[in-house]
């Protein structure tokens, strides 16, 4: 018998997204008809805070780090994104949502987000804002409470 300590597995890389695939943001659609249509930049935005948020969590599973930075507020947006391409994004729960709809100028989505890095599940559990800026949501920032 060996000794050695077996090494975390490497994760199957996640499937690659098309228009038919169902969409990781967890609605009950395809990615092409979710998601993907405000990723491709085709026709308005997300109407609504919490459907930015997904789209962004989407965004992550895609490694669309444009995406992120053109849905991320200016005051607030970095100047590069770098995608960790060992972490694979497996899950979103939406916990709570205030305001962020059509009537609304800002909004607030607490979530969390499953994941596999370095052969180890993880979450990531955070409260986070959004502003509208030229008629768009868009993401300003984040807070991560205890889990």
């Amino acid at each position: 018998m060996s000794r050695r300590k077996p090494r975390p597995r490497t994760p199957a890389p996640a499937p690659a997204l098309t228009a038919a695939t169902p969409c990781p943001c967890g609605l009950d659609a395809a990615y092409g008809a979710c998601c993907g249509r405000f990723h491709a930049g085709t026709g308005a935005g997300a109407p609504t805070a919490e459907l930015l948020m997904r789209s962004r969590y989407s965004a992550f599973v895609a490694g669309d780090a444009a995406y992120l930075l053109r849905t991320w507020a200016p005051e607030t947006r970095p100047g590069t994104l770098d995608l960790d391409p060992g972490m694979r994004w497996t899950g979103l729960e939406i916990e709570a949502a205030t305001d962020g709809t059509a009537f609304h100028q800002r909004g607030t989505v607490t979530f969390t987000a499953r994941y596999v890095h370095a052969g180890e599940p993880g979450s990531l559990r955070e409260h986070s804002r959004f502003t509208r800026h030229d008629g768009a949501w868009v993401y300003v920032d984040g807070d991560f409470p205890d889990a």
